[in-house]
């Protein structure tokens, strides 16, 4: 069965969307079946046969209705003969316009489609709350600067402010800074003075950001989840600053949220 996925997406609507270039028709009884790479659990979808000759053929499979659980899933052909395949890909499947327009809306699940490093297509499903999507970070004049994305708030990107407060919370002390942040639409802008962090508490630490946003029930936590770089903690690696003698720097946990680590 000669298939290969030239164009992949999950739209805004849940729906697995895919362009397939075919050596001929797919026959009647064929499946897609989605296989959980940690547990061996499988579902399967029964696809329609395409009414004509072409080299190409298109699906749209939605995958709510699945019970998907999070995590990551390999797509699979299987056909009437019961023989299997994983289906090759060569969309990377990766726009971060896409990812931002996607994290607009409320969600409880994130599907996101995406090329293996073998060249095969996959999905990688994560559990979607509310959060502060992380986009630049700085270190200038004295301060700590942060801006980004609100993703699955169900706020609109428009004009419209609303008022929100940075905090650094460091939970071994219970010492806390907060700083007054700005939020328009869906943007965030914040920054603190990191005198005031190394004067709350000058031991070495580590110290745990959230955002709190006016229409938004629960604080947001602060990462970076709306891209295609996983394991941000070995593979991002920013400059630290010192404020009298104290090292002060950003960086993120195994889970991809960030830190503002003093001293060490």
């Amino acid at each position: 069965m000669g298939v290969v996925v030239t164009d992949a997406e999950v739209t805004l609507a849940d729906v697995l969307s895919l362009r397939l270039a075919i050596d001929e028709p797919l026959q009647d009884g064929t499946d897609l079946v989605l296989r959980n790479r940690t547990t061996g659990v499988e579902r399967d979808v029964r696809l329609g046969r395409p009414g004509t000759r072409s080299r190409e053929a298109t699906l749209a499979v939605s995958l709510a209705p699945l019970d998907l659980s999070a995590g990551r899933w390999d797509a699979y052909l299987r056909g009437a003969d019961g023989r299997r395949s994983r289906l090759r890909s060569v969309d990377p499947g990766f726009s971060l316009d896409h990812l931002d327009a996607y994290a607009l809306c409320k969600r409880t699940l994130a599907y996101r489609s995406y090329r293996t490093r073998n060249g095969f297509l996959a999905l990688k499903i994560s559990d979607a709350e509310p959060a502060a999507e992380v986009r630049a970070i700085w270190f200038r004049e004295g301060r700590f600067e942060v801006m980004g994305l609100l993703a699955y708030t169900g706020l609109e990107d428009d004009d419209s402010r609303h008022e929100a407060t940075l905090t650094l919370d460091r939970r071994q002390t219970s010492a806390r800074v907060s700083a007054t942040a700005f939020v328009q639409g869906v943007r965030f802008h914040a920054a603190f003075s990191l005198v005031d962090v190394v004067a709350a508490d000058p031991d070495s630490g580590t110290w745990e950001p959230a955002l709190q946003v006016e229409g938004v029930p629960t604080p947001l936590r602060l990462g970076a989840w709306l891209d295609d770089v996983d394991g941000k903690r070995r593979r991002l690696h920013y400059p630290s600053a010192k404020v009298d003698g104290v090292p002060i720097r950003p960086c993120y946990t195994a889970d991809d949220e960030l830190r503002i680590e003093v001293g060490g």
